[in-house]
């Protein structure tokens, strides 16, 4: 059985790189571009839900498809179990990315994108912590 999360809100364009599903082709690079381009006028200091609204809408500017507030169950012994966890965006359903805007990544937040990863069979992972003076300082790549 093949995890599909319901959004709570989606985007998506007709743009020429697609992925199996039809998405858009993301890549981690223009991702991030994304959320310079949100950092750069805000900067640190704002609730998480503030920058994932805002990198919605930049997300959308470019054209980049996605899927925002992604349930994602629990496998357990072959049934999927709804526990309340979310990705936060899952970009051209191949990309997740969980938004952070706390005082300084932790090992949990790393250990959180990680099971999201294997729980959504999902390659990448970009955790990305707004509250720093440079955005650059606030990324983690993670690949399974």
């Amino acid at each position: 059985m093949e995890w599909s999360g319901e959004p709570a809100y989606s985007y998506s364009d007709s743009g020429p790189r697609r992925n199996d599903s039809g998405e858009p082709r993301p890549t981690d690079e223009s991702i991030i571009g994304a959320a310079l381009e949100v950092h750069r006028p805000l900067g640190p200091g704002l609730l998480e839900s503030a920058y994932e609204e805002c990198l919605c809408h930049e997300l959308c500017r470019r054209g980049m498809g996605f899927r925002r507030q992604v349930d994602l169950p629990v496998d357990y012994k072959g049934v999927k179990l709804d526990c309340g966890y979310k990705i936060d965006l899952l970009v051209g359903d191949e990309v997740i990315l969980e938004l952070k805007a706390a005082e300084k990544l932790l090992p949990i937040h790393q250990a959180q994108l990680l099971t999201y990863l294997k729980l959504a069979r999902k390659r990448l992972g970009l955790l990305i912590n707004f509250n720093v003076p440079l955005l650059t300082q606030g990324i983690i790549r993670r690949v399974l």
